[in-house]
């Protein structure tokens, strides 16, 4: 979601640095899992996927890339319960107008 808030109050308050800014700010080949996510309260690991600057690109475009940035980086374990998405629910670009499987 644009605000970047939706894993704050699992991480004690504490904003947390999109996967999407820090791609544009280091490049995708030295983005490691330490680097995005992050590990709260009940051991719940967190990433903000955020998204394009405002005004260019599309919203799902950006969660798609990280998601398959965090394929990529094998951040997708088997001991992990479940995977929770807050996907920003005005996305008009038809990224997500298909269910995710």
């Amino acid at each position: 979601d644009p605000k970047a808030d939706s894993t704050r109050l699992i991480l004690g308050g504490k904003p947390q640095e999109t996967l999407m800014d820090i791609l544009r700010d280091q490049g995708a080949e030295k983005i490691t899992n330490e680097m995005v996510v992050k590990t709260g309260c009940f051991n719940i690991r967190c990433v903000e996927s955020g998204g394009p600057e405002p005004g260019v690109g599309c919203a799902g475009r950006g969660v798609i890339t990280a998601i398959d940035l965090m394929e990529d980086n094998k951040a997708y374990t088997d001991d992990l319960d479940f995977i929770f998405f807050d996907v920003l629910g005005d996305v008009v670009c038809g990224g997500f107008a298909m269910p995710i499987r």
